[in-house]
């Protein structure tokens, strides 16, 4: 059984898809359904509350799961910067506490970052090696965790990644389509330049690395994934436009003309070739986006 924290998140719920639900805590740590999909059991908020660490790290020792997938954080990145302390201990010390439990119990534990963790210079693509340097509280706190995960010792993933969506819970396509069906043109920012990513493609990343990682810890190590190509908000913004068939306009912005209480990296651009160690390609997010219109026009009808 793997372990996962987070119920009702971006990613989370997508692991719900690939990984149903154990029917007991007894299950057995090999156990599959008749598929051959692993069996998860999730937890939210009211069994393992992130702002309690060692609540997090007991939830695991009690478990004893065959592995660790943290798909809750704290995401409010504005937010973050009026409560650092708060979002320090949610991304920071509860991902190191459940890092020590895995690793006591020696089974791996996988992590989600963020490209935050970079200061958004240059226009290179970022490498999991690159010196970091956050912008803001949200990619301190964030920072904090990694840190904290690496000095745990046990066998670990660390992916970090960008510009999450899905068909679930808030994010920038929800955001777009419900502008573009009521506006005929938008100002979307045209200067930060990263790769969209389908919370699926990372839920099944996780998975990959937490079963790769069982096999062969020495794959332990930090890993980026974002889709491809690279765009910009508002390239992003046009593609949404096009697939869903809406006649709306972008009309591109700089950041300045857009402010925000928190920075945001001009670049997040990441290099994911270190994927393929655990058999993984870079998706193509222009694909992911055509699933998830699938998926909201299947729940409006």
């Amino acid at each position: 059984m793997i372990l996962v924290f987070g119920r009702t998140g971006q990613v989370a719920r997508e692991l719900a898809r690939l990984a149903p639900e154990a029917r007991t805590l007894e299950d057995m740590p090999e156990a599959r359904t008749p598929d051959g999909a692993p069996q998860a059991r999730f937890l939210g908020r009211e069994e393992a509350d992130l702002s309690d660490p060692e609540a997090c790290a007991r939830a695991i020792r009690e478990a004893k799961p065959a592995a660790v997938i943290n798909a809750a954080a704290w995401t409010a990145v504005d937010q973050a910067e009026e409560e650092e302390a708060l979002a320090t201990v949610v991304n920071g010390e509860a991902p190191g506490a459940m890092a020590r439990a895995c690793a006591e119990l020696g089974i791996p534990f996988v992590q989600i970052s963020t490209d935050y963790v970079f200061d958004g210079s240059g226009s290179r693509p970022w490498q999991p090696g690159d010196p970091v340097g956050p912008l803001g509280a949200y990619g301190r706190s964030k920072l904090a965790g990694e840190e904290a995960v690496r000095a745990a010792g046990g066998p670990h993933a660390i992916l970090r990644t960008s510009w999450v969506f899905s068909a679930h819970g808030a994010n920038f396509v929800k955001t777009m389509l419900r502008l573009g069906a009521t506006r005929d043109r938008l100002t979307v920012v045209c200067d930060q330049v990263g790769g969209p990513t389908p919370a699926a493609d990372i839920a099944e990343a996780c998975l990959a690395m937490a079963r790769g990682l069982v096999a062969r810890p020495e794959l332990s190590g930090t890993y980026h994934l974002s889709g491809g190509p690279d765009v910009s908000w508002a390239d992003f913004a046009r593609e949404i436009f096009r697939q869903a068939q809406l006649d709306c306009l972008v009309a591109d912005i700089p950041s300045a003309d857009y402010p925000q209480k928190a920075h945001r990296p001009a670049n997040s651009r990441m290099d994911c070739s270190d994927l393929a160690r655990f058999g993984l390609v870079r998706p193509d997010w222009r694909q992911g986006l055509a699933h998830v219109l699938a998926d909201l026009q299947e729940v409006s009808e």
